[in-house]
């Protein structure tokens, strides 16, 4: 079996997210969440989607299904990263504004909403570089 398929797009995950959590920490806002949470710069699946679809043109050619296929899912991951994502976050930021305008008594019955799900077109951007050019790293040492 051919385990490159499966591994570097996770080792290119490792690197990306290593890379989040050193920039957070070069700002002073890291916090253990952090590793596992959406958002953030580089984006994650942008990372993924973008080794993925490398590794599957390299070795199964760009004219296979495979790498169509791997293609068509980067595509949709990455306009729902900056489309649908990036529009949640927004809107959980709205609705945890209303409520703290509430009451005290009422403010506490609603629970806090996470506000980072998204990505800006510029995490995506360095997100698809960090995929692209680990794949080509992992790929040379494979």
């Amino acid at each position: 079996m051919d385990y490159q398929f499966f591994a570097i797009p996770l080792l290119v995950m490792v690197i990306n997210q290593v890379i989040k959590v050193l920039l957070e920490m070069r700002q002073g806002k890291f916090s253990w969440p952090v590793i596992l949470s959406y958002g953030g710069m580089p984006s994650s699946h942008a990372a993924v989607v973008t080794s993925l679809t490398y590794v599957m043109g390299y070795y199964e050619g760009i004219q296979s299904p495979s790498f169509a296929l791997s293609l068509v899912i980067a595509l949709l991951i990455l306009r729902d990263a900056t489309g649908i994502r990036w529009q949640l976050g927004n809107n959980s930021k709205i609705i945890n504004r209303l409520v703290k305008e509430l009451p005290d008594d009422r403010e506490y019955a609603f629970p806090i909403l996470h506000e980072r799900f998204g990505h800006r077109n510029i995490e995506v951007f360095f997100g698809i570089l960090t995929g692209l050019f680990g794949a080509m790293l992992l790929v040379r040492i494979w």
